[in-house]
């Protein structure tokens, strides 16, 4: 694992936190999120990509796997974003 920072979603009116996990290991160049994300969070891979090319970094041509956790609660919103980043 290369990093872990934690987050928080909402669960009706409670904050729950979330672990947001990202390992960037050997293989195949690509991104994969996984951990029940929704497709605003799907989409958050183009979002960082983007983001990360602007602020003048190169994305890793490596394979990068976000966890997030925990695995039975479902994902929603681009509030992911910056912890993925």
């Amino acid at each position: 694992m290369l990093a872990r920072v934690w987050s928080a979603t909402l669960v009706g009116i409670d904050a729950v936190k979330v672990g947001v996990e990202v390992d960037v290991s050997g293989g195949l160049p690509g991104i994969v999120v996984v951990g029940l994300p929704d497709a605003a969070v799907q989409e958050s891979k183009e979002r960082v990509k983007a983001a990360l090319k602007n602020s003048g970094y190169m994305f890793p041509l490596k394979r990068v796997v976000t966890n997030l956790t925990p695995a039975d609660l479902r994902k929603e919103g681009p509030s992911f974003d910056l912890p993925i980043r």
